[in-house]
């Protein structure tokens, strides 16, 4: 069992940054894909970023060149530096994790942090 815990939402205004974290529990961190999602009222969640094991990341669209995701195995720790931001990406995100073995598939969530943009 792997228990997330994010961190580092808050009020910002449109054009701002703030920095998500995510701990998470147990000793086999670095094995997990690790990702962020958003979900905003009235709206379905939708992944924002994903950083593999290996370290390889992806982007949804609307985040490129704004936000970077990266991760921190010795702390356990993975990150979304959110720049640029706008009132557009005002929701709660999420921290996930992920892996698939041949002893099964594992899907972790954190409770979410609340990010508004608003001036």
């Amino acid at each position: 069992q792997v228990q997330l815990v994010e961190s580092g939402g808050g009020l910002v205004q449109p054009g701002g940054s703030l920095r998500l974290s995510c701990v998470a529990s147990g000793s086999t961190f670095s094995t997990f894909a690790m990702a962020w999602y958003r979900q905003a009222p009235g709206k379905q969640r939708e992944l924002v970023a994903r950083i593999t094991s290996g370290g390889s990341t992806n982007y949804a669209d609307f985040v490129k060149g704004r936000f970077t995701i990266s991760r921190d195995n010795a702390k356990n720790t993975v990150y979304l530096q959110m720049n640029s931001l706008k009132p557009e990406d005002t929701a709660v995100y999420y921290c996930n994790a992920g892996k698939i073995t041949t002893g099964g598939t594992y899907d972790y969530w954190g409770q979410g942090t609340r990010v508004t943009v608003s001036s």
